[in-house]
């Protein structure tokens, strides 16, 4: 799934959210976006995407996680 988590108060450096993920789901891809927040792509729902960033010292509110549309055309049967 891919996410735009737009977070009112500061996140946690980069490194320290995108070893969480890749130890979470090993494929995972972050990086932050200035329009965008950061963006999380992995295999991971809204609730467990809260919860990890918080369990890294993160103040996440669910309500600042914004799932985004599958943009997968199926052409890989992934």
């Amino acid at each position: 799934m891919e996410f735009h988590v737009r977070a009112s108060r500061p996140l946690p450096p980069l490194a320290v959210i995108e070893d969480a993920l890749l130890a979470f789901d090993p494929a995972a891809v972050v990086d932050l976006d200035p329009a965008q927040g950061l963006r999380v792509s992995a295999a991971i729902d809204a609730a467990q995407l809260v919860d990890l960033l918080n369990g890294v010292g993160g103040a996440v509110l669910p309500a600042e996680v914004e799932q985004q549309p599958s943009v997968c055309c199926g052409g890989c049967s992934g």
